[in-house]
Formats: structure tokens, sequence, C-alpha cells
């Protein structure tokens, strides 16, 4: 088939909405993509193994905090979309999307199992001509050295049997002002019709496709924007330090640098960085560096100091009750706030977490509260969330707020506390004699 015919094709079906889209993998990143597909009147099929998401969809409950369950029941009852845990629902997929997990080994080894074992099912059920798109965040090479051998090994050829592309996922969970529909696309095909049918394809629902000139650059392309804010969140981590040693407020200073309208990008301190994407992904592309014998310094010191930061804010509370004649060790304290970004209902790598069994090993009496999470029963802990009242605040020697979810009343929670540290500076300097700031 004329490659001008194959464009044609994708065209005419894009246009008659009769294109067909598979979503291997109903996650952060997966399910949002699927759904904005459908509202745009294409048929999606969304292919998922955990069997509590499956039940959940099938009920028409949302399990993901960007989409609201009366959103997905309008979705489902359009008609457009449907899940599976079966593969062989791709085989008329015209384009299939792959939205796995990609975790690291230990510290620093990539994961990539599961980007494997997903396309080894697709390439069981793919059809002839369909266009596979990875959006998995990898390594650079992957697509072309790891996911095309397998294709080829079921006796596909690109171009002449399928056609493939990387593009980064962006989702940035909770962000209302970027939802998935709102955010650049970056493309790099393993040819440039690749890179053109997927931009077809893309473009349904997104305005601005970028492309660039391979899948290698494309898997960069994620790997430089989460290692540029790594470097950044480890840099402010160590000034943070730093400044307190010195006697100076970095958040009145990070303020006033803030004012300066070029040359200056504001990050903040905290107790840590979780989510699926800052604290691994940089660290796919030092691995990498490795094969090609380049160390990249800056990537694992950044990791280092933003991985220190938990222990960091223990240290700086046992410091402060020490100044009060108050040990650690028996103390109570509750952390307040367990997800790993505000208001957003996601455990993943959380420092909190981190802050909570580091307080543990120190002898101290842990509690904690979160709106949103009830219970945590992961990383060695089994609590439940206390109920705050200003009577059960007035029982604990040292609150930390770990993560500052909105609809708190922060005020209400200062009058009944003995002792704050504020690891997100919500209480922006006031209040010294009751609040410690990281």
């Amino acid at each position: 088939m004329a490659k001008n015919k194959i464009m044609v094709n994708f065209q005419k079906k894009i246009k008659d909405r009769q294109i067909r889209i598979a979503v291997v993998g109903l996650g952060y990143v997966g399910f949002p993509l699927a759904l904005e597909f459908a509202k745009k009147g294409v048929k999606v099929t969304g292919i998922e193994i955990d069997h509590d998401r499956l039940k959940s969809i099938s009920n028409k409950i949302s399990y993901i905090s960007d989409i609201s369950t009366s959103e997905l029941k309008k979705v489902i009852s359009g008609g457009n979309f449907k899940a599976s845990g079966n593969f062989s629902d791709i085989k008329d997929a015209d384009a299939i999307l792959i939205c796995v997990p990609t975790p690291l080994k230990g510290r620093y080894l990539p994961d990539i199992s599961f980007i494997k074992t997903a396309v080894e099912q697709v390439a069981l059920h793919l059809k002839n001509k369909a266009l596979v798109v990875l959006e998995s965040t990898t390594y650079p090479g992957t697509t072309e050295e790891e996911i095309l051998p397998i294709f080829e090994k079921h006796g596909f050829r690109h171009e002449r049997d399928f056609f493939l592309c990387f593009s980064p996922e962006r989702i940035d969970p909770g962000n209302k002002k970027f939802p998935v529909q709102k955010i650049p696309k970056v493309m790099g095909g393993l040819s440039p019709l690749a890179t053109l049918l997927a931009t077809e394809i893309y473009q349904i629902i997104i305005k601005q496709v970028v492309p660039v000139s391979s899948p290698r650059a494309a898997e960069t392309v994620k790997l430089l924007e989460n290692t540029f804010r790594l470097i950044n969140i480890g840099l402010i981590d160590e000034l943070s330090m730093m400044a307190h040693k010195m006697k100076i407020d970095i958040w009145e200073v990070i303020q006033a640098a803030s004012t300066k309208p070029f040359g200056f990008m504001p990050f903040y301190p905290g107790p840590g960085v979780g989510g699926h994407c800052i604290p691994k992904d940089p660290l796919y592309l030092h691995w990498k560096a490795k094969s090609f014998g380049f160390h990249s310094r800056f990537i694992k010191l950044a990791s280092d100091l933003i991985r220190y930061m938990p222990e960091y804010v223990v240290k700086r509370v046992n410091q402060v009750l020490d100044s009060r004649n108050c040990r650690l060790k028996g103390a109570k304290i509750l952390v307040m706030g367990v997800t790993y970004k505000k208001d957003i209902k996601d455990l993943r790598k959380s420092p909190s977490l981190d802050v909570i069994n580091s307080l543990k090993k120190h002898g101290a009496r842990v509690s904690y509260f979160d709106p949103i999470i009830p219970f945590l029963k992961l990383k060695g802990l089994d609590l439940e969330s206390v109920r705050l009242s200003d009577k059960k605040i007035k029982e604990f020697d040292c609150l930390i707020i770990a993560t500052d979810h909105s609809g708190i009343d922060y005020l209400r929670v200062l009058k009944s506390a003995k002792l704050i540290f504020d690891a997100r500076n919500v209480y922006k300097g006031k209040h010294r004699e009751k609040v410690e700031r990281l």
C-alpha cells in the first residue's frame, strides 16, 4: 500500500470517526487519555489487567482524582468507551497507545518488564497497518532497541506491517489548568510517516503536536523535563538546609528572587518528592548514560539530596523538641498529610510515609491525619487517620505539616497545637512562637 494511501485512509477514518483506538493501561496516564478520545466520538477500548480497576469501571466509579465518577458515567453511557482485561479486544484497533508503569528495581535499575509484556500481547493481536505509540516513560533507545525487535520477532516489519512511535506522557495529576487535552504532545516516530500518522491521531484531542526526529529524542524529552525539576528541587532543598544553618529565611529569599522578571524560576523546599515521575525518571537517564561511559553527577546528587529530606525533617523536629526539653523518643507526633501532592489521592513514593517510618525508628509515637486517606496499609504501616478535633490536637507534642491539603483550617489547628513543624510554608513566617519552618 502506498504511503500516501495509508495517510489518506487514516485521515478519512478520523474525519468519519471510524478510527478505533486501544489504550493499554488505564492508570493516571491511560485512563484520562482514553476518555478524552471517547468524548470526541472515537471508539476506544481500554485494556487493564488490574481486576479492581475493571470492577470500578464496570460499576461506573472512578478511581482517579482527575476523572469524576459523573464524568465516567457520562462517557460510558455515550457508548464509545469500554474496558477489558483481554488483549484480543485490540484486534480491530487502528492505533494502540501503551501507557503501562515503568518502575525501578532498587534505586537505579530501570524495570521495563511491564512494557515488554504489554508489547508481546499487542504483537499477538495487532491489526495490519496499525499504529503503536508507547507513552510509558523509559530510557533513550527503548523503542528502537527493545520494542521494535519484539514486533520483528512476531514477523512484523516497520512501515510494511505497522508503525511505531514514542510520545512521552505529560499528565500532571490534579492540575486543572492543564488537563491532558491542553498539554502539547511530543511525537517521535520510527519514520516520518509514523510521526505523521500519530500526529493525526492525537490531534483529535490535542491542538498542538510537536514532532521530533526520532523515538530516542522523544524519550529524552521526558527525561529532560523531569531531570530539570529534580535538580532544581535538589538545589533548593540543599539551599534550605544551608540557609537554616546561616539563620536565613529561605522562603523570604525565594519570594524576593521571584520578583526578577527573567532568568529565575522559583522552586520550593519540602519533605521530599513523590509521585510517578520526578523520583524515578531521571534515574533512567542516569542508568542509560552509564552504558556510554558517562556518569551524570548532577542527577545522582540531586536524587540523593531529595532522598535525604524526610530524614532531615525528622532531624529538625528532633532539634526543636530538644530545645523545648522534649525528647523525640516517646513524643507524640501527628503527621498532617500523607499523599505525595496536595489534594491528590495518590501515595506513590510519598515522602510523608518515609517521615512516618523515620519517626517510628526514632521511637516517636506517630499518628497521622489526611482528609482523603482514611487508612494506611503499606510500607510496613498500619494506621488510621485521626479525627482532627481541638482536643485531639492538644494531645500531640508536635504536628508536622508534610502535605498542605486545601480545606483545612490551619489557624484553628494552630490555636490548639503545642508546636508545629511546617514543611510546606503554610504559615508563611507568622506565629513563630509555635511554628518552626523547614
